[in-house]
């Protein structure tokens, strides 16, 4: 039975881990749709779907599903139109959540939204409640690099045009302009450092203190949220 068992647990791991990329991938993949559509099929002369393809290639996506995702969407009336819905609302102990979304149908997608944050004790909010807590920024996080200190990072954060950055064992954090996600992404890579991610993001301004039990159910509500195939970033204010 143990056996069995074990192999059982096994199964539904990766069966969780499989379901959680294919979800990825369709993500990324509403992402190429709308960059093509803004700027057309080339990444070399679209930034915008460059940065998605990078994404794409970051996150594992095969390269067969990154170049159907671009044909599908050059083709004339293929494919869904996708807009850009950004959602703001409160999660339990004030922590406030910024959902940006790319849907095809926004009343469904909104109404999704506002039923996961009234089934987690949260309430969705007006436009402009919650943004004015957040800025806009490029955060480029990669991984630590051996024998480099605080003062070496600090270094070629400044000199390669980040603003801040924070590290931990697991992971160096680097914030920069908008504009420069692309410029610094390249440089860290040549000099060395395996790029984890490199995307604009919502960074608050202020966090909000919450303890283990407090965190969890943020926790919750951000997994819920995320699990939206309509949603494609998910940021909140909540430190523990």
């Amino acid at each position: 039975m143990s056996g069995h068992s074990k192999f059982h647990n096994i199964k539904a791991t990766k069966d969780k881990a499989d379901a959680k990329r294919s979800q990825i991938f369709t993500k990324i993949g509403r992402e190429i749709a709308v960059a093509v559509k803004m700027g057309g099929a080339d990444p070399n002369t679209n930034s915008k779907l460059y940065d998605v393809v990078q994404k794409a290639k970051r996150n594992n996506m095969p390269n067969d599903n990154i170049q159907r995702s671009i044909k599908k969407a050059a083709g004339e009336n293929d494919g869904a139109n996708y807009e850009s819905i950004t959602y703001e609302g409160y999660g339990p102990n004030g922590v406030a959540f910024v959902v940006e979304c790319l849907t095809d149908n926004r009343n469904r997608t909104a109404g999704d939204v506002r039923h996961l944050f009234d089934r987690h004790n949260g309430s969705l909010g007006t436009s402009g409640s919650v943004l004015f807590m957040f800025n806009r920024m490029g955060v480029v996080v990669t991984e630590p690099i051996a024998g480099k200190t605080e003062d070496d990072i600090m270094e070629i954060a400044l000199e390669n045009g980040a603003d801040d950055f924070t590290m931990d064992d697991e992971e160096i954090v680097m914030y920069c302009d908008t504009q420069n996600v692309k410029e610094l992404s390249d440089n860290l890579t040549k000099l060395g450092f395996t790029v984890l991610s490199a995307e604009s993001e919502f960074v608050p301004n202020n966090y909000v203190e919450l303890n283990e039990e407090q965190g969890e159910k943020i926790e919750k509500l951000y997994d819920a949220l995320d699990s939206l195939d309509d949603v494609q970033n998910v940021y909140h204010n909540g430190k523990y």
